[in-house]
Parts: C-alpha cells; structure tokens; sequence
C-alpha cells in the first residue's frame, strides 16, 4: 500500500501530537507560593524593587515567589512562617 504525502504528514502530525499530550500530562499542576524564596532565588517578579528571576533581595520575602508542586506551598515552612499562596509583606 503506497502512502500518499498528505497521508504520511496526517499521521506524523497526529503521533507528534499524541507524543506532547503525554508529555504535558506528565507534568505536575504547579502554583506560586510565597515568602519562600531565598535572596536571589524567586522564581520571577516580586513586586517593589525586583525585576524578574532571582531579583529579591532578602530571604523569605513575603512578596517573592517560586513555583512549587500544587498542593503543598502552605505546608512549606521557613524561619518566617509557612508558605502562602498570596503575597504578603
């Protein structure tokens, strides 16, 4: 059986796809948790005074925050307190 060109692209697109689905579902949900960064360490902009990535300036700034696996951010703690998934100051 001869495949024509759009057949064989149909189904190499359906396989790349299929492939990134299963990648994606793979992947942990995630959220932001705050207060939990180290100096330097946030994950991206931290309000006041902090650009992007690993701008924040003190540990555990209430307002700097990582990304962490869904679900566990409140039970994350620190020498401040626990994590939380609002900023604070």
């Amino acid at each position: 059986m001869k495949l024509t060109t759009a057949a064989l692209a149909t189904t190499l697109a359906a396989s790349l796809a299929s492939g990134a689905a299963l990648a994606a579902e793979g992947k942990p949900a995630m959220e932001k948790c705050y207060g939990i960064a180290k100096a330097g360490h946030n994950d991206c902009a931290a309000g006041a005074g902090t650009s992007c990535a690993g701008t924040s300036k003190v540990d555990y700034q209430g307002n700097a925050w990582k990304l962490v696996k869904a679900g566990t951010c409140v039970t994350i703690k620190t020498p401040k307190g626990k994590g939380s998934l609002t900023p604070h100051a």
